[in-house]
């Protein structure tokens, strides 16, 4: 007795229900419909990478650090923060979260795309902070003392150009207000 060759079970697909039939097992098949999804979510991640990217690109110019300095309506000096200058949507959206604390008159400078309402929220800080809106003519609007919690975040709601996160109580100790003046360096530079 000899053997015979065995031959391959191919794959047949009928046309009329959109099915392959693979011996006896039969696989409904969507190909165009994949086909159709997996560009579009080519093309959807493709735009999202662009725009981060360009993100980036867009505030290249933007110092790592600046000096943001508080004063009174009569242009006496309040306190001075060394900031670090948070630009990009990335680093808004991470701000202080990865940092372990700050120093006395260490904090943050956010830098908002426009002017208008902004909020920030306390996800995974390890310290609490102050948070100071500030308006496009440069004058504190808001000044939250934000604790640190877990989810539900509060948003910590306020109307500028810019947002400052600062140390605990730094506006108490200062004598910070709404209505003071703030000046940051790299701009007037």
């Amino acid at each position: 007795m000899t053997a015979r060759p065995r031959t391959p079970v191919r794959a047949q697909r009928s046309t009329r229900n959109n099915l392959y039939r693979l011996g006896s097992l039969t696989v409904p098949v969507f190909r165009d419909a994949a086909r159709k999804l997996a560009v579009f979510l080519l093309i959807l991640g493709a735009v999202v990478l662009g725009a981060f990217v360009l993100d980036e690109a867009r505030h290249a110019g933007t110092p790592e650090h600046t000096t943001v300095t508080i004063t009174d309506e009569t242009g006496a000096e309040r306190g001075t923060l060394d900031v670090r200058v948070a630009a990009s949507y990335r680093e808004r959206y991470v701000g202080l979260s990865n940092t372990d604390s700050l120093g006395e008159n260490e904090g943050m400078l956010f830098v908002h795309e426009n002017a208008g309402n902004h909020s920030i929220v306390m996800r995974d800080m390890a310290f609490p902070i102050d948070v100071i809106f500030v308006s496009e003519d440069r004058r504190i609007t808001r000044i939250y003392h934000a604790e640190t919690e877990s989810p539900p975040y509060t948003e910590y709601r306020g109307s500028g150009k810019w947002t400052i996160e600062a140390p605990y109580n730094w506006t108490t100790r200062h004598g910070v207000a709404e209505g003071d003046r703030v000046r940051i360096a790299w701009l007037e530079e």
